[in-house]
């Protein structure tokens, strides 16, 4: 019914094999992109922080870093001293909070335990302020 195909693929560089690259494993791929959102969940608590200082912000900035840190193989992400920006307190939370529920879907995918209830607890925290100010 159907002829087969008797040429190479258009979408195949010529000289080139498969090994020719390296290729990254679902769970190493997994670990970039929940390294990726903690660490902007991570700027948007620097960012709070720096509005409205509390404790609760410090530990949650500090255990963002220490996850970020381990999911990179130990090299720190990088933090701002200062707050960015010209947002208000409501949309930094609203921000923080939609990041967190992106980090719980690829830590819920990668089944790991300790980044997921994370991330549970940001969006909880994010979740309870008004967001409108």
């Amino acid at each position: 019914m159907y002829e087969p195909i008797r040429t190479k693929s258009v979408h195949t560089m010529a000289g080139t094999t498969s090994s020719d690259f390296p290729h990254r494993s679902r769970e190493e791929e997994l670990d970039i992109q929940l390294a990726g959102h903690l660490a902007a969940l991570l700027a948007a608590t620097d960012e709070l922080r720096a509005l409205t200082p509390s404790d609760d912000l410090d530990a949650a900035a500090e255990a963002l870093a220490a996850r970020v840190a381990r999911l990179r193989g130990g090299l720190p992400p990088v933090r701002s001293a200062s707050g960015g920006g010209e947002e208000d307190v409501a949309t930094l939370h609203r921000r923080a909070h939609a990041l967190a529920g992106r980090a719980l879907v690829v830590a819920a995918s990668r089944a790991d335990t300790a980044s997921a209830i994370l991330a549970a607890e940001r969006m909880d925290a994010h979740a309870g302020v008004p967001l409108s100010a």
